[in-house]
């Protein structure tokens, strides 16, 4: 459903029927570069927000739970419970078909465009979470061709406060976070601090003797925190880091005795934010990322328990560095007409000495041109269109937009996008060299693809609902090839062949009674290649959630319970064909209650998977032990599991 932001000295946030409690009350500033979700919303484009209020009433662990369970059409299936890579599908996208920011910084892995960087976001560090669906390369360029997803931080307070929480879980889990914030001489700050641990379950169906590491445990460490004070009166400054550490283990069904990702991650940003006039706004800002890893991996000698383990990888890096800088200006120079023009720079470097990818340096260049409609020329709708120009290592690639949102009543509006995206190639597909794996092709295109939805929704008493279609075109895709004569072990290639993605996606909110609020959705895709089909593999043909709240405004104490339900979904298994790992319903069940009038003391507690559902979140096969037959395995969704906390707040 459609989010509407009241942005100023004061923020709430309503999405659906959600309670405004479901934020919490802190001071925002609009700052151009912080709201472009919220703008765009505004023109067309379909923004999805999870509050903080709502990760912390679920006792959520890490971002991708959160997203999950409470995410109206967007799959995500984490492969092994909190703090894992994760299978994405938004529209009908693959999983590198999104891009991921967190204060506006990109953090996706270049060097692959499978691998997900969810697994060191940790749920405590949430403000909220901006999901835009549809393409999104006009202002945030290569991997938003559906979408993109912003985890937001921590907020400002102008009073001093804060939080500590603690906690654990059934699977030997223990968190603990704290928060503080408030004013800081002329300026403002808020600052964090986790930690997440746990044993973790065991990973899989199957196991063969040969593997004795089963279980998949995680510790991360994470710290960060943002300072913003004015300069002038017109001018202010902000700047973000966030430190992680983390240890993710990364068990097999044989062989593996240990395997594991040392992780060490860095994200800085400094904006300054200039309003020369009531028609003139410029937000300048520079970032850091830093990424780096190190991969061991020690494994056992099948029938052999008593012989010397076999070490394959000690502490073997990989990592990137991404580095850039944006201008982005809003001019309202004559009435009915707004223009934003942006300029991005990026840069990228990368290697990989696990999977063998040669270090390289990627450089990209853009400018950005919107105009947009005010409602001085149409007070009932806001029209959008946009071009952003890219260039890349001497590659150019230009894309378009097309955006508009109009309410001809106030219980009914129509909103709709249309525009093109691109994904670059990864460094893998353009640079890999390893003899195990396909090689890199640097004659590689950029994938294209023409996209767009419309959507019709509306409110009326104490029901909201919204009804979309979608669908995207994809040229040039990037897939690995295996009848290449001189690349016995596989070549990335642009295949002819055309994808095409179209669905829709149906979801509603009613105020059932006071306190009481029920939300549910559905959506169903279709992925195929021309003359195929066949449904992409980890893409889901249709998905349900639903949700049912009970949260009175004069009782210390509420309730919720979520459901998830995931039809068929198919993946490819060397030696087993198609295999469809889907249909599935997870359950969980939450509830909070505050210990004092103050409502400064809060235990929650949630039921994850409340039925202990057995189901797959991938799929594979491998040799058996001492046998030159294969067996299946199946990647576990985390078993029943319950997570119990308690925060203060001061």
């Amino acid at each position: 459903m459609r989010t509407i932001w009241l942005l100023g000295a004061a923020a709430s946030l309503l999405t659906g029927a959600a309670r405004a409690a479901d934020v919490d009350e802190v001071v925002v500033t609009a700052r151009l570069e912080e709201s472009l979700p919220q703008e765009l919303s505004r023109y067309g484009s379909d923004l999805e927000v999870i509050g903080a209020e709502t990760v912390r009433r679920n006792a959520y662990v890490d971002v991708s739970q959160a997203l999950q369970m409470q995410t109206p059409g967007l799959f995500v299936s984490p492969r092994n419970g909190p703090f894992s890579y994760v299978d994405i599908s938004l529209q009908g996208s693959r999983t590198g078909d999104v891009l991921w920011l967190v204060d506006g910084v990109r953090i996706n892995n270049r060097l692959y465009t499978s691998t997900s960087p969810a697994d060191t976001l940790p749920a405590s560090m949430i403000e909220r979470i901006e999901v835009l669906k549809g393409g999104q390369g006009l202002f945030y360029g290569t991997q938003a061709a559906a979408g993109a997803i912003n985890v937001v931080t921590r907020a400002y307070a102008d009073e001093p406060g804060g939080n500590v929480t603690v906690g654990g879980d059934t699977n030997q889990g223990v968190h603990a976070s704290a928060m503080v914030r408030g004013p800081a001489g002329p300026g403002r700050f808020v600052a964090w601090v986790s930690k997440d641990e746990a044993e973790g379950y065991k990973t899989f169906d199957v196991f063969q003797p040969s593997s004795t590491a089963r279980k998949r445990g995680y510790d991360v460490v994470s710290f960060g925190g943002k300072l913003g004070f004015d300069l002038a009166p017109s001018l202010s400054a902000n700047l973000y880091y966030q430190h992680t550490d983390a240890r993710l283990d990364y068990p097999s069904p044989r062989l593996t005795r240990l395997s594991f990702n040392d992780r060490d991650e860095e994200i800085a940003s400094a904006s300054l934010d200039w309003t020369a006039s009531d028609r003139v706004g410029i937000s300048v800002k520079g970032y850091y990322h830093d990424w780096d890893s190190v991969y061991s991996t020690v494994n056992n000698v099948p029938g052999q328990p008593a012989a010397p383990p076999v070490v394959v990888d000690d502490l073997t890096y990989w990592g990137y560095e991404d580095y850039g800088a944006s201008v982005l200006a809003k001019l309202n120079l004559h009435r009915g007409l707004e223009y934003q023009l942006g300029y991005d720079f990026q840069n990228f470097n990368g290697r990989d000495e696990v999977l063998l990818i040669a270090p390289r340096t990627e450089t990209v260049h853009a400018a950005v041109a919107q105009v947009r409609t005010t409602d001085d020329l149409i007070r009932n709708a806001h029209l959008a269109a946009g071009v952003r120009f890219n260039r890349t290592g001497g590659a150019d690639k230009a894309v378009w937009n097309l955006s508009g949102r109009w309410d001809p009543t106030p219980a009914l509006y129509l909103e709709g996008t249309l525009g093109t995206s691109f994904i670059l190639p990864s460094a893998e597909q353009l640079y890999a060299f390893d003899p195990c794996c396909a090689a890199g092709n640097r004659d590689l295109k950029p994938e294209e693809s023409l996209g767009g939805s419309l959507a019709i929704g509306g409110q009326g008493g104490r029901f909201t609902w919204q009804l979309t279609g979608f669908a995207r075109r994809i040229d040039d895709l990037i897939v690995d090839v295996y009848d290449r004569p001189a690349f016995p072990d596989g070549l990335y290639v642009n295949v002819d062949q055309r994808v095409r993605t179209r669905g829709f996606e149906l979801s509603g909110s009613a105020a059932l009674a006071v306190g009481v609020t029920a939300r549910a959705s559905y959506a169903y895709t279709r992925t195929r290649a021309e003359g195929s089909g066949q449904q992409f593999d980890r893409i889901p043909k249709a998905q349900a959630k639903a949700s049912l709240a009970y949260d009175p405004a004069d009782r210390p104490f509420g309730a919720s319970a979520s459901l998830l339900w995931t039809g068929d979904v198919h993946q490819t298994a060397s030696g087993f064909g198609r295999v469809n790992y889907g249909n599935y319903v997870v359950v969980d069940m939450a509830a909070h209650v505050f210990l004092d009038r103050a409502r400064r003391q809060r235990v929650t507690a949630r039921l994850e998977n409340a039925f202990d559902e057995g189901y797959a979140t991938r799929v594979g096969s491998a040799l058996a032990d001492l046998s030159t037959q294969r067996f299946l395995y199946r990647f576990l969704g985390v078993p029943r599991t319950l997570h119990v906390s308690y925060a203060y707040s001061f």
